[in-house]
């Protein structure tokens, strides 16, 4: 049976053929705020395993029908990335280590205090929602390809991309809005490349690139040689950063935009036949009311306004952004694809991504490089227990920032009774109150 991470919440197979243990044990983890599958019997626990179980295995060596080391073979051959933990006398230590050869994960030997258990089962935990979590995010991005470059889960993408697709084909001047990096040109783009125009050219200018100098006859052309509104023609226009554009350029290509004529040299206007798509990474109407922006030629681009949000404002994206641009990178120089470990899944979760999915690719480029200099290098070199506090710590705090400190919230969204949560927290040394609003400063 195969379950799904997104769906069950990680948790322990116990088994143990002694009912007074098996029982301890149980509340143990219970008390731990750990969920635990109890069984007497390891046949009946193996039909439980599959691919992606959501969780791991702790099982004693010595039973009945089927002992431990054969349990943890029969776990290896379906899923070689499970956990599993034996429990094991003394006289048993031998078989334990040659089933850590093996791959088992781990060995605890009795008598042991359950503290030593949870510990090793927390660690392994982490671990398979790590490997949990690649694979979810290898699969997501696999069938994000068809979504590139508007990759996202998040309700704001799913309706961008859909209004995009009712767009495309609707011959009507788009100005699209969104930060440096959040992917304006390639939205531009699909709005070509799913319409009508998509046979002809897809002409992009970037206004801010422009010196003044060449900037008229780059666009408008001269005697002898069409400029790139010209080459547009029954294509799309896509003009960049327009915020940028000089007042004098702004008033040739509201001509342009109001009645489709391109105004040539001694020679009547030209009849052009495109689409215009400009791009700002400022606000148009706040510039227009302060006289940096034509507002007449405004009111002709914005027959619709798309606005890409940032990452910061879509922060469920992220993982599934990274593990597409992890992919991409790996194949671009040749490298093997690498985990996304604890640290770099701190980094996600606790950057703001001020670059947006500029940034996010280059970070990605780093990592499969290896040559990434911030916190995923330094916490390389940390016990692995070290890097699931700082990933642990990085995660609370990210969420409480997200619910403003609403500790209820916070424990819903990370599946965590509130108790455990508390506990958590006391031992980050979090405090809740610091996230509300009201314990801010004022700005």
């Amino acid at each position: 049976m195969s379950e799904s991470p997104a769906t069950a919440a990680l948790r322990v197979l116990l088994i143990d053929d002694d009912d007074g243990l098996r029982t301890a044990l149980a509340d143990s983890f219970a008390i731990a705020g750990i969920a635990v599958e109890p069984f007497a019997d390891a046949r009946a626990a193996l039909a439980q395993l599959g691919v992606d179980f959501p969780g791991v295995v702790v099982s004693d060596i010595r039973m009945p029908r089927m002992d431990g080391h054969a349990l943890a073979e029969a776990v290896a051959a379906r899923d070689s990335e499970l956990p599993v933990i034996l429990m094991t006398g003394h006289g048993d230590i031998a078989t334990a280590v040659a089933a850590l050869k093996k791959g088992a994960w781990d060995f605890i030997a009795k008598p042991f205090a359950a503290d030593h258990l949870i510990a090793s089962v927390r660690r392994a935990l982490e671990v398979r929602r790590l490997v949990l979590e690649n694979r979810r995010l290898r699969v997501a991005a696999a069938e994000a390809e068809t979504h590139y470059p508007l990759i996202g889960e998040t309700p704001v993408m799913v309706r961008l991309r859909e209004t995009i697709r009712q767009l495309a084909d609707v011959d009507v001047d788009v100005l699209i809005e969104g930060e440096t990096g959040t992917g304006k040109e390639l939205v531009a783009l699909l709005l070509h490349r799913w319409s009508h125009r998509r046979s002809r050219q897809f002409v992009a200018v970037d206004c801010a690139a422009l010196p003044d100098a060449i900037a008229d006859e780059a666009l408008f052309g001269t005697r002898t040689q069409a400029g790139r509104i010209a080459d547009a023609d029954r294509g799309t226009l896509f003009l960049d950063e327009i915020d940028s554009m000089s007042p004098a350029l702004q008033g040739k290509l509201l001509r342009v935009v109001e009645e489709r004529e391109l105004p040539q040299a001694g020679a009547a206007p030209r009849v052009v036949n495109l689409r215009v798509v400009a791009a700002a990474k400022t606000d148009l109407s706040a510039a227009a009311a302060e006289g940096r922006f034509r507002a007449d030629l405004l009111y002709r681009l914005e027959t619709v306004r798309l606005r890409i949000p940032p990452l910061r404002e879509r922060r469920a994206d992220v993982p599934l952004l990274f593990a597409w641009f992890l992919g991409e990178a790996a194949e671009r120089f040749g490298r093997e694809r690498p985990m996304i470990d604890a640290a770099v899944e701190a980094r996600l979760v606790s950057d703001d991504w001020a670059g947006n999915v500029r940034e996010l690719r280059n970070f990605a480029a780093r990592v499969v490089l290896g040559v990434d200099g911030g916190a995923t290098e330094a916490a390389d070199q940390l016990p692995l227990s070290e890097r699931v506090d700082r990933f642990e710590a990085a995660a609370i705090r990210a969420t409480l920032e997200r619910v403003r400190g609403d500790v209820g919230a916070a424990a819903a969204e990370l599946q965590l009774p509130r108790r455990s949560l508390y506990d958590r927290m006391q031992r980050h040394g979090i405090e809740p109150a610091a996230f509300r609003p009201t314990a801010r400063p004022p700005e």
